[in-house]
């Protein structure tokens, strides 16, 4: 069987065992005999009923606001089918009182069952308590990636873990791990972007976020990492497309995250809804069963995406019943169906069992994990557990953090003559689709699935133009809408005010969107907002871009006519402060890219290309500009010659040259200058976010192991080659010899 490389292995431990238990907490053993004790007694269809995911509609009437719990509904689910976990919203999120009358009535429900067992409730989770009236908003995890800062990451995923299972709620159905290749792809918002390493690294502080050290806590909920694997590198760029990724490529690039989560006590797993070279996610066994179990040690539940065994029908092809996807399904490693509008799956698998198709050991299995997971978070104890947790539900320092997280995160791409900041005193013009938009701050997973319900967004928190008119009073701020996302309103007003304005900034980018909705053809900008840009550049007025997207939005035609380019991401509900306050200089950016932004729609390359490649991108990955300047000294590599396997030793000394502080992220790269499969031009191997004062100088020193040098060779296996490697430190580099 081919393995991952060495620092991955997870040498044999189960998922339950990778953290000590809590004081207090029962061990995994423990808990691995309470749960087949539990399963014991279980009926057949008891088993299934566990295995079964619904959607809320299953149990209600109604939606939005108005949605009701219908008994008869509820007790078809709970008790008659003993249904293990219910998940979602209908439409809208939900105050804390009304989640826990909806929790209260579920959990009452399952307590009348047979044997009482509690109904496991997920939800999306994504940039924050999303789908909680009134919880804090951080910036998405694309944009939270641009801060390069994992301690950030943890703690932000620490509130949101609070703020849900304030709800009653104790599974999270995040992070996304699939790393953004693909520039397209209408979820790469949702990732932490193009590199493994960091991916991995934000990874692993969102899952210890999220879970801290005992699960079971009534400030924690369970992870759930998505969407295993290689989901996010659709060949169209389509979301829920197929992908042709060949397993060296999936083990060098998209597996290594996962394979950190799960070392670092993720519970549970997703699966991916596309197909990679012709197998759906959910029918691949030698993913799920051989790589995930077999390779990465993980024994935590892996549920199914959203109607994703059905798909194996309607979409993929691979089964000519549903009955059949079941089988497929089942066997190839899913635990839990996310069905989630029907009772087809327990209905079938019924089937399946009775006619000798599914053994009865292999619901076992699945029923354990799940069981297990339940008694971890503490339900059987307390099915409500985190309601009476004394969390204040976005709270005033709760949005300090977002506040600074959104901070952190804008990421200054251009600043010709110094023009950022502002001075304090301008006269400024402000235009375009995503000045006065809160939906665009936050994307999609706000409130609403799509994100897009300008109306639900709390008005106390400004939009751009709200920020910038409250800093400058409303004398000094003029705004024209100039074009909408993808129609021209009134350009030459725009360019007239323009004219008698000090500075114009054109907030652009894209519409709240999520999931197969945001699927498009062509990363370029709408040409309305290329001819607004073009518009004011005609007023000669000093000119700056504030780009609000979930992805790269192409710009080449209009970057020149620029002097300055905030690229903001989707930075949350405090993301209109943050950006004003980087415009104006009250905070230094620091944010850096956490994917290449391309120039030209057919050139979509990221940074760690080989070097036959020569696509040239808008601005690379890892780039981003400060008010003060940084300079790179020492960078040494002792010894200059290793033997492969022994440890190396970088250092290098960065210096605060300019006159204000700022934080730099210094980023060590690695290349092989000659391997027997092409190597990359570069690949990240550490880095570090540090703080400087104007002047200081600090000195940071990076411990390489054999991994750093290894890739995954043709035979599918780490490999360590001997040769020279050059490593790279902003504009220093150094050789090293491996014998």
């Amino acid at each position: 069987m081919n393995r991952l490389p060495a620092s991955f292995l997870l040498g044999g431990l189960t998922a339950l065992a990778w953290l000590p238990a809590a004081a207090g907490r029962p061990g995994p053993d423990e808990v691995l005999t309470r749960a087949r004790a539990r399963r014991d007694r279980m009926t057949v269809a008891e088993k299934i009923g566990q295995m079964t995911q619904l959607e809320i509609g299953m149990i209600s009437d109604g939606k939005d606001q108005d949605l009701r719990i219908n008994e008869s509904k509820l007790r078809k689910a709970v008790v008659e089918y003993g249904v293990g976990s219910i998940l979602n919203v209908f439409e809208t999120a939900y105050p804390v009182s009304r989640w826990h009358e909806i929790l209260g009535r579920i959990q009452a429900a399952a307590r009348g069952s047979r044997l009482a067992v509690p109904v496991l409730y997920g939800i999306d989770t994504i940039h924050g308590a999303n789908y909680v009236a009134g919880a804090t908003l951080f910036p998405q995890p694309l944009a939270m990636a641009a801060t390069w800062d994992p301690g950030l990451m943890r703690e932000t995923s620490r509130v949101a873990a609070a703020e849900t299972r304030l709800a009653g709620i104790p599974w999270n159905f995040s992070p996304i791990l699939d790393v953004g290749r693909q520039p397209l792809w209408s979820r790469l918002f949702e990732t932490f972007g193009e590199d493994t390493r960091l991916a991995a690294a934000m990874g692993v502080a969102a899952v210890e976020g999220y879970q801290g050290e005992d699960v079971g806590s009534p400030i924690r909920v369970a992870a759930c990492l998505k969407h295993y694997v290689g989901y996010s590198f659709p060949a169209s760029g389509h979301d829920r497309t197929p992908a042709l990724i060949p397993e060296v490529t999936l083990r060098e690039h998209f597996l290594p995250p996962f394979a950190a989560a799960i070392k670092a006590g993720a519970r549970t797993v997703m699966v991916n809804s596309g197909e990679v070279n012709g197998v759906p996610g959910h029918a691949n066994g030698f993913l799920l069963r051989d790589v995930l179990r077999g390779e990465l040690g993980f024994q935590g539940v892996v549920v199914s995406d959203w109607e994703d065994i059905k798909r194996l029908v309607t979409a993929h092809h691979v089964a000519a019943t549903e009955k059949e996807a079941t089988r497929q399904a089942i066997l190839a490693g899913i635990d839990m169906s996310m069905v989630p509008s029907d009772y087809s799956f327990p209905d079938l698998l019924r089937q399946l069992v009775d006619e000798g198709a599914i053994p009865v050991s292999r619901l076992d299995e699945s029923v354990d994990r799940i069981l297990a997971l339940k008694l971890e978070l503490g339900l059987f104890d307390d099915a409500l557990r985190g309601t009476e947790s004394g969390t204040e539900l976005g709270s005033a320092d709760s949005r300090r953090l977002a506040l600074r997280a959104a901070r952190e995160s804008i990421t200054l791409l251009k600043n010709e003559g110094g023009l950022l900041p502002l001075p304090a005193r301008s006269r400024v013009l402000v235009t375009g689709p995503t000045a006065d938009s809160r939906a665009a701050l936050n994307n999609g997973w706000s409130l609403t699935w799509q994100g897009d319900r300008e109306s639900l967004s709390p008005t106390d928190r400004p939009t751009i133009l709200g920020a910038i008119r409250a800093r400058l009073g409303p004398s000094a701020t003029r705004y024209v809408a100039g074009a909408a996302f993808d129609d021209e309103i009134d350009l030459a007003a725009a360019a007239a005010a323009a004219r008698s304005a000090d500075v114009a900034v054109a907030c652009l980018g894209e519409r709240a969107y999520a999931e197969t909705p945001g699927n498009i053809d062509d990363l370029t900008l709408p040409e309305a907002q290329l001819r607004l840009v073009e518009a004011l550049a005609g007023a000669k007025r000093p000119l700056v871009l504030v780009l609000v997207e979930g992805r790269p939005r192409i710009i080449r035609r209009v970057a020149g006519a620029a002097g300055a380019i905030l690229m903001a991401y989707n930075p949350g509900l405090e993301g209109g402060q943050a950006v004003a306050d980087v415009l104006f200089g009250d905070v230094n950016p620091s944010g850096k890219l956490p994917i290449t932004y391309p120039r030209d729609p057919h050139a979509l390359v990221n940074y760690d290309h080989p070097a036959s490649e020569t696509a040239v991108a808008q601005f690379e990955f890892g780039f981003g500009l400060s008010y003060t300047t940084f300079t790179y000294s020492d960078l040494r590599v002792p010894p200059r010659t290793a033997r492969r396997g022994d440890g190396v030793e970088a250092s290098v000394v960065v210096h605060n040259s300019g006159r204000r502080a700022g934080a730099e992220v210094v980023q060590l790269y690695v290349s092989a200058l000659v391997a027997s499969l092409t190597p990359p031009v570069k690949r990240l191997v550490r880095f570090d976010r540090v703080e400087l004062a104007p002047g200081e100088r600090r000195e940071l020193r990076f411990s390489l192991g054999g991994e750093d040098f290894s890739f995954i060779g043709p035979d599918n296996r780490p490999r360590l080659e001997p040769g020279t490697f050059r490593l790279r430190v902003g504009d220093l580099a150094q050789d090293l010899t491996l014998e």
